[in-house]
């Protein structure tokens, strides 16, 4: 039904079509607010765990959807339901499902019950990890929790449509884009467009002047809290009134409209989106009016903290009833047709909730029957019989069973008869273990994309040397990898705050720009959260974006963008959608207590679905590169900051060897003990080591050169088991990455086993570095601490040979 109008307006329209039109809306609305008030009921219930919903926001999103059209991008949050089912992106069943947390991603396509109720995404990933053809489709880039998190990635996929347009070496990549007709439309509610992250995207946008349509569904609250409190002028079109577009500036084109008002919402879109696709400019349509009618969601009711004047407005406002109220007083229909429809409505919805009720708890009442009848058999050749039927007995008395129900049965079951042996036990072990894979793939896989296009099955290229190969600054060496690789694909990007112009800070892209155009190498402003959710939407778009945050400590201004989106967006679309962008950053030693940072272990712990590397030089770094390039998973690439300038020869296929991920390489052997580093802090411990070799030990030094993955083929596990001692040296503070590091190797390489003395780790002191020679050398690990701490390590194992140093 909307593309009836897509490339029409009303008035261009038959009234009898017209009519079809408006009562076909107003069907899917109505279908729409009875899945929220159904979808209410059934948490109140306890058959599903919490419910949000897109009640009051109905009749807006009919005429968004109209204009809406294949080859767009949607990025919005979890009121969006009847656009999602307008557009034909989702539907009601797909709706139920999700509510349930059906893990089946036939059933759930967006997120493989992962995540709770309208929280909508389109797949766009083939099973072999391929991309499907985007302007086949409509498009739903995957909504998150957080109100406003999506902005970031809305500007991104707004962005592709324009380098799409005007780089013309683009203009055959036919699966993403028609040279950048398509708009990126973004919703997000009144309050959300308080937090920072919307005010920064939308400055973005401004400046940059790509097709982006934000929607600000506005009814006057954020929870309980009011425009007032949230808003100046208690308007967001007032306050940003701004940014307005005017001859020979750029900015933005704003619109407002009252959510209730069917006819001026399908003009206003139709004029705003015409505005947006054909002159390629931001535009913004401000929402007001709007009601909530059940609240923000089934946690709690808008009675406690919305007056009696202010509930009587929005039952007299319901965009629903004012849509009903005009359309009999138009003729458009009448009282006992929209009676009847309204009837049918119900019922449809009524069936498909029960449809998608059945679907799900007839699955988990046949992994139930199975396990009681394991436990039944299980029970008549046990001496626990007693304690076996209560656990059958509770089993079978469960209200609203799950999975986890049967499973945990088994488990208790087997912990009871654990000395005792049977046909009858096996069974139940085998049928335990079964469900457990299962449940491994339903709720824990696709942290990455796993496809054959994966990083980590990159063939290894080793790097080549000429004889007479100059030695140059390792900045020389990254330039030379970045050149290549521009000129090896087009779709590769660059961004960042001074990397355009004057080609990085450090110079790694110095010239490129120049070489490449502005379009492909491009300089931003000072919004971090901003670059990497231009990299987000530029990936998720077919393009290959290294989004580079200038100092690795102000990742921190871009890691609710990183962490929320990014990391978990293949995990949390069940692997049905991917953005492999690169972020490039460097740290580590240098001056100054931002200009220094190591904060690895909150890198590690935020971005699990990030590839985590680690260089200890440039040349490994391009390598590095160059397979992620190649590659289709995220990653983040922390450059040694005090690196830049040491020398460093250059290989002769500086664009195409690669350096793999997750593989650790012995840099010195040894056989007194094993000691892991990297970045900055291993050139320490090689230092180090010098100075032992005099003290009479040898020590074998390992860079794991990528913490996440870390040492897939136990590397490190393996020289403990020759040495017998570990020492773990890094610039993160205590008990970060150290004992991130210590884990992998003490618990998951079983490294335990070979210690004959307790693993030490050497770090950064517990505060941020200060200014200064003498401040790095006093907070951070030297080859002096290093040097002791592994002679005294040796010297508790052998005092006669190693006497105590002072």
């Amino acid at each position: 039904m909307p593309e009836g109008t897509a490339n029409h307006t009303l008035a261009e329209l038959s009234f009898d079509d017209f009519k079809a039109i408006v009562i076909d809306d107003y069907r899917i609305a109505y279908q729409s607010r009875q899945a929220s008030l159904i979808g209410r009921r059934e948490v109140l219930t306890g058959k599903a765990k919490f419910g949000i919903f897109g009640d009051g926001k109905e009749v807006a999103q009919l005429a968004m959807a109209k204009v809406f059209r294949k080859g767009d991008w949607r990025a919005g949050y979890y009121r969006d339901q009847t656009f999602m089912f307008a557009t034909g992106m989702s539907n009601l069943p797909e709706f139920f499902a999700q509510l349930y947390a059906n893990p089946d991603i036939t059933q759930d396509p967006s997120s493989g019950g992962r995540q709770m109720n309208c929280h909508y995404a389109t797949r766009f990933i083939n099973d072999d990890g391929s991309w499907k053809n985007q302007l086949e489709t409509k498009n739903c880039s995957s909504d998150m929790s957080t109100t406003g998190g999506h902005m970031p990635r809305l500007l991104g996929l707004a962005l592709a449509s324009k380098l799409y347009r005007q780089n013309a070496e683009l203009h055959d990549n036919t699966k993403f884009s028609v040279e950048g007709n398509e708009v990126a439309f973004g919703t997000i509610g009144n309050g959300a467009t308080s937090e920072g992250v919307f005010l920064e995207i939308f400055n973005a946008a401004g400046v940059l002047q790509v097709p982006m349509a934000i929607s600000v569904w506005d009814d006057a609250y954020a929870i309980s809290v009011p425009a007032s409190i949230q808003t100046t002028k208690e308007d967001i079109s007032e306050a940003l009134s701004g940014f307005q577009r005017e001859p020979g500036t750029n900015g933005f084109e704003i619109f407002k409209v009252r959510g209730w008002d069917y006819v001026a919402l399908c003009e206003t879109y139709e004029r705003a989106i015409r505005v947006c696709r054909e002159e390629h400019v931001p535009v913004m349509i401000h929402v007001i009016e709007m009601t909530q009618p059940q609240g923000h969601s089934t946690s709690g009711s808008h009675e406690r903290y919305k007056g009696k004047d202010r509930l009587t407005w929005e039952s007299e406002h319901d965009c629903l009833l004012q849509m009903r109220n005009w359309m009999l007083e138009s003729a458009i229909i009448n009282e006992d047709d929209i009676s009847a429809l309204e009837s049918e409505a119900k019922k449809y919805v009524r069936e498909c909730q029960r449809e998608a009720w059945n679907n799900i708890s007839d699955k988990i009442k046949t992994d139930i029957d199975e396990a009681v009848a394991l436990l039944n058999a299980l029970t008549q050749v046990s001496e626990f019989k007693d304690q076996l039927q209560d656990i059958t007995a509770e089993l079978l008395g469960c209200v609203d069973p799950g999975r986890k129900d049967a499973v945990s049965a088994a488990r208790k079951a087997l912990r009871i008869t654990v000395r005792e042996t049977s046909d009858e036990k096996s069974a139940l072990t085998d049928w335990l273990e079964l469900e457990l894979e299962k449940n491994a793939d339903r709720y824990n896989s696709k942290l990455f994309s796993n496809s054959a296009q994966s990083p980590l099955k990159v063939a290894e290229v080793p790097a080549t040397f000429a004889d007479d190969a100059a030695m140059v600054d390792g900045r020389e060496v990254l330039n030379a990898c970045f050149d290549a690789n521009f000129e090896r694909d087009k779709t590769i990007v660059a961004f960042g705050e001074d990397v355009g112009a004057i080609g990085d800070v450090n110079q790694g892209f110095a010239g490129l720009q120049a070489k490449y155009g502005t379009l492909r190498i491009t300089d931003t402003g000072i919004r971090e959260a901003a670059i990497i959710g231009k990299g987000l939407g530029l990936a998720i778009r077919g393009l290959k974006p290294i989004a580079e945050i200038q100092y690795v400590d102000y990742v921190l201004y871009a890691l609710t963008v990183l962490s929320d989106d990014l990391a978990s967006l293949s995990y949390r679309t069940a692997g049905g959608q991917k953005a492999p962008v690169i972020v490039r950053t460097r740290g580590h030693r240098l001056e100054g207590i931002w200009h220094s940072g190591s904060p690895m272990g909150v890198i590690l712990n935020a971005l699990r679905g990030l590839h985590v590397c680690v260089p200890r030089n440039m040349t490994q770094a391009a390598g590095m590169y160059n397979t992620l390039l190649r590659g289709d998973e995220p990653a983040i690439l922390i450059e040694s900051l005090n690196g830049y300038r040491l020398k460093e020869k250059m290989p002769t296929n500086v664009g195409e060897f690669t350096v793999p991920l997750g593989k650790a390489e012995i840099m010195r052997e040894g056989s007194d003990m094993t000691v892991v580093s990297y970045g900055s802090t291993l050139r320490i411990v090689q230092e180090a080591a010098v100075e032992l070799e005099k003290l009479d030990i040898n020590i074998e030094i390992i860079d794991p050169q990528t913490l996440y993955p870390f040492d897939i083929d136990n590397v490190c596990g393996n020289s403990l088991f020759k040495t017998n001692k570990l020492l773990v040296v890094d610039e993160d503070l205590p008990g970060a990455t150290s004992a991130y590091i210590l884990q992998k190797i003490v618990e998951s390489q079983k490294g335990y086993y070979a210690l004959d003395a307790p693993p030490r780790t050497i770090s950064a002191k517990d505060h941020r570095p200060p200014y200064g020679s003498d401040g790095d050398y006093f907070t951070k690990p030297s080859a002096d601490d290093v040097v002791e701490t592994v002679y005294r390590m040796m010297s508790e194992s052998n005092p006669t040979k190693y006497p105590q140093l002072y």
